[in-house]
């Protein structure tokens, strides 16, 4: 009977935690969704920013955050997956392997602000990148590459051995075995990190004031030449993102619908976050699918 009223109490506590934190969760979006929806619209999410009088948009800066991401993804995303499918078959247990990995949760842990001072120092002025997208996009590396490499290398460790035991059994390569053996179980974790790393790119501020810098040129977006300084593809050009935007508009106070602006800013900011998720998952399950030949048959 003890143990019996004990199991009870745990799952009434875990239970009401875990809708404590979904409550939460959901209070939290509500109330940014609430606040901002109202000021959203196809005007506001196309055109730019107004300083002197009330309107305006953030269309520039809602570009310069999706070209940055996958600036930052197609840097962040190769590196993190060879490091983590080195550390998880090819490295041997030793001091090295220990120190690499000790480097990698330092990594994980600096603050962004301190990252940002590193990139304006590195990046900007020793690299001469100046403030831009690329100097942003390395800069952002930083901070999610760590996370790549531990849930690459944790994805690929939890294959179980018979799979890996298999491949060899039939004289597969050990290139041959990663890339269609344990790839595929792993792809589901390595999507999940890719997820978290995106809504990192989404959220940052701190690191790009210093590194992308807090204002845009003005962009043509009939202008494609990605050497144009105007171009809104031109990756060494200067770019606001959306969560600098947000800092910066309720720091200056210029606007006089600073606040309206900002709640609108930070709902579109939460919705891309939350379709960019949906999509990446969906994409995700169909790569799945097709690599472990899993589709349902008509």
């Amino acid at each position: 009977m003890k143990a019996r009223a004990v199991d009870k109490i745990a799952t009434i506590v875990i239970v009401t935690l875990a809708l404590l934190i979904v409550a939460v969760l959901a209070g939290l979006l509500g109330y940014i969704l609430f606040r901002g929806m109202s000021h959203i619209s196809w005007d506001f999410l196309t055109s730019a920013p107004r300083k002197i009088r009330e309107g305006g948009g953030i269309g520039p800066q809602l570009f310069n955050s999706l070209f940055l991401l996958i600036l930052t993804l197609l840097i962040t995303v190769p590196l993190g997956l060879g490091a983590g499918i080195y550390m998880a078959e090819y490295a041997r247990p030793g001091r090295i392997t220990g120190f690499i990995r000790l480097i990698v949760e330092v990594l994980s842990s600096f603050p962004s602000i301190v990252v940002g001072l590193f990139g304006l120092l590195l990046i900007v002025n020793i690299f001469g990148l100046g403030f831009s997208l690329v100097s942003g996009a390395l800069a952002l590396t930083v901070f999610n590459l760590p996370l790549m490499v531990r849930i690459t290398e944790q994805a690929f460790r939890s294959v179980p051995a018979q799979q890996k035991e298999a491949g060899f059994a039939l004289g597969l390569s050990k290139w041959k075995i990663v890339t269609t053996v344990l790839f595929p179980v792993a792809l589901p974790a390595i999507i999940t990190g890719t997820i978290l790393s995106a809504g990192r790119v989404f959220g940052e501020a701190a690191a790009l004031m210093f590194t992308a810098g807090m204002s845009s040129p003005r962009l043509d977006f009939g202008n494609w030449n990605p050497l144009s300084p105007s171009s809104p593809l031109n990756p060494f050009r200067p770019a606001e993102t959306l969560a600098v935007h947000i800092w910066k508009i309720n720091s200056e106070g210029l606007a006089p619908d600073a606040a309206q602006i900002a709640a609108g800013a930070s709902a579109v900011l939460v919705i891309t976050v939350l379709i960019f998720n949906l999509v990446a998952r969906y994409v995700g399950r169909l790569i799945y699918r097709k690599l472990t030949a899993s589709r349902r048959m008509n």
